[in-house]
C-alpha cells in the first residue's frame, strides 16, 4: 500500500486528489506543519527536505510533486492518468508539472517564504508585495498559451490537472481575481464536480 505524508493547504493535495483518481490502494498520514513535525526526526528520515509531499512505495520514498504524478499515473492500471504511450505528448505533460511546480510555486513562496531568499525584512517586504503581480503573470501564461481545455492537455485528463486545480485554488489567497482568468475558472469548476476530488477535498478537511 502507499502511503502518502499530507498537509492541508499544501501542493499535496494534487498528489491526493491523483491517489483518489488511481484506484491505487493507499493511505494519507497528516503532517502537522504548524507544529513543525516536518522537522522532526522522525519525518526528517522519511524526506530530509522536510517539507509535502512524501509518497512512500515499496520501493522506497519520493518526493517532488511532479515525480509523484508521473508515478502514480504510471502504475495507475491501463495508464489513464498520463499519455503514457505517446513521448511527446507525456513530456509536454511534464513541461506543464515542471513550470507549476519550479515558476508557479515558487512565485506564490515568496508571501510567506521570503526569508528563503533574504535576510533583509524590507527585501522579503518587497517580495510578499510582488507576489499578487508575479501570480497574475504566471496565470495569464497558462490561461494563453497552456491550458487546452476542457482539461490541461485537451479532451484527456491527466496528473496535469490536480496539480493546475491545487494551485488555482491560491490565486484569491494570493490577492489575484481568478475571473481574470476564463478557462482556469472553468477548469476549476470541472474539478470540483469529480468525485474523486471531492473525496480528497474531503479528507484534506477543505
Amino acid at each position: 500500500m502507499l502511503t502518502l505524508h499530507f498537509a492541508p493547504r499544501t501542493c499535496a493535495l494534487a498528489s491526493l486528489i491523483a491517489l483518489e483518481e488511481s484506484g491505487l490502494a493507499h493511505e494519507v498520514k497528516m503532517v502537522d506543519l504548524a507544529g513543525s513535525e516536518q522537522r522532526s526526526p522522525g519525518y526528517l528520515a522519511i524526506n530530509p527536505k522536510g517539507r509535502v509531499p512524501a509518497l512512500v512505495t515499496d520501493r522506497g520514498v519520493l518526493t517532488e510533486t511532479p515525480a509523484i504524478l508521473a508515478y502514480i499515473a504510471q502504475v495507475t492500471p491501463a495508464g489513464r492518468l498520463a499519455p503514457l504511450h505517446d513521448a511527446f505528448e507525456f513530456a509536454r505533460m511534464q513541461a506543464f508539472n515542471a513550470y507549476l511546480c519550479a515558476t508557479v510555486h515558487v512565485a506564490h513562496a515568496h508571501k510567506f517564504r521570503g526569508a528563503r531568499w533574504s535576510d533583509d525584512p524590507a527585501a522579503v517586504e518587497t517580495m510578499k508585495a510582488k507576489v499578487p503581480e508575479n501570480m497574475a503573470e504566471c496565470f495569464r501564461l497558462i490561461e494563453e498559451t497552456m491550458l487546452v481545455g476542457p482539461w490541461v492537455m485537451g479532451s484527456t485528463y491527466s496528473v496535469a490537472d490536480p496539480y493546475l486545480f491545487t494551485m488555482a485554488g491560491w490565486l484569491e489567497g494570493d490577492g489575484v481575481d481568478p475571473a481574470r482568468f476564463p478557462k482556469v475558472l472553468e477548469h476549476r469548476a470541472r474539478m470540483q464536480e469529480r468525485p474523486a476530488v471531492q473525496r480528497a477535498l474531503a479528507r484534506a478537511g477543505a
